[in-house]
């Protein structure tokens, strides 16, 4: 989701542009594109749809979104609103004798990361959401989205920057979408919650798991995993690898927030299309993934 509810301030690189591009997401109601009859149903090998995959990578059209799906042993490619007929042809022959392994569906609404807040944090001119505390030992951090850490390295509890929260130990993205930055303020309380509820442990859902996300600007709202492992192309050179795509709806202002069921941690909000009147496609980074790589602990 190039979401992006901030003007950015002038000079400000491609990197910031990608943050601070519209104003809103447009409602993503997912519409299938006929690809094949009920009656020829070809399996293909792992290979075929290995190749496939890489297939819609290497087509390099932004506004995709694709992951393999187990149900219908077929690679399903999602589009938004900005990719063309002509796009959807180039990347059927990038996958030449795999192109039947692919299933297009179209998505209204632009796919963009969303720039804005869990709890808001304000880092530039910027507001994202704090995802999850974690820990390594008694020194305390919290995660969220690597485009948020990619335009701000100070976080503040308020728009004014007058309460800092702390400042980034590292940032991944593209190719990933965490961060992490550490608690300077010690007067700052870091309790191992979303809202009310308590975090214990990290997880990777799986397809048709209920889970819910916690954004600043939309508060708390659920729906199902539809596929993981997915990649997005946002455009700009910025494609993403491996996230949980989802039907939970998400507005600008809600990157970086939590995605999780119960007590446990899935994941980070990265962007999709849509918005939470009418619903909408939204991706997450697995949350396992940022505290491997970082070596922190929830709870």
């Amino acid at each position: 989701m190039r979401i992006k509810r901030t003007t950015p301030r002038s000079g400000i690189s491609r990197r910031t542009r990608l943050i601070a591009v519209t104003t809103g997401l447009v409602a993503a109601a997912a519409i299938a594109v006929p690809s094949a009859n009920a009656s020829e149903s070809p399996t293909f090998s792992a290979s075929a749809l290995k190749s496939a995959d890489a297939s819609v990578l290497k087509a390099d059209v932004p506004g995709t979104a694709w992951a393999v799906d187990s149900k219908t042993n077929r690679v399903l490619v999602t589009v938004d609103s900005t990719v063309s007929k002509a796009e959807i042809a180039k990347i059927k022959r990038e996958a030449g004798a795999n192109a039947g392994a692919l299933t297009i569906k179209r998505s209204a609404g632009q796919f963009k990361p969303l720039i804005s807040g869990g709890d808001a944090i304000y880092g530039g001119q910027y507001r994202c959401s704090l995802g999850f505390n974690v820990h390594s030992g008694s020194t305390y951090y919290f995660l969220t989205a690597g485009h948020c850490g990619e335009v701000a390295s100070t976080w503040y509890s308020n728009s004014g920057h007058t309460t800092v929260l702390g400042t980034n130990v590292g940032y991944s993205f593209p190719g990933n979408d965490f961060a992490l930055v550490r608690y300077t303020n010690s007067s700052i309380s870091h309790p191992s919650t979303v809202g009310s509820q308590t975090i214990t442990s990290a997880a990777t859902p799986s397809v048709g798991t209920t889970v819910y996300r916690r954004g600043s600007t939309t508060g708390t709202h659920s729906g199902r995993v539809t596929a993981l492992n997915a990649t997005v192309n946002y455009g700009s050179g910025d494609v993403v690898y491996g996230l949980i795509q989802t039907t939970v709806c998400a507005e600008g202002g809600d990157s970086g927030g939590p995605l999780y069921g119960g007590s446990v941690a899935y994941g980070l909000t990265s962007g999709g299309s849509g918005n939470c009147s009418s619903g909408g496609t939204t991706f997450f980074q697995p949350v396992t993934e940022a505290l491997s790589y970082y070596g922190v602990s929830i709870g």
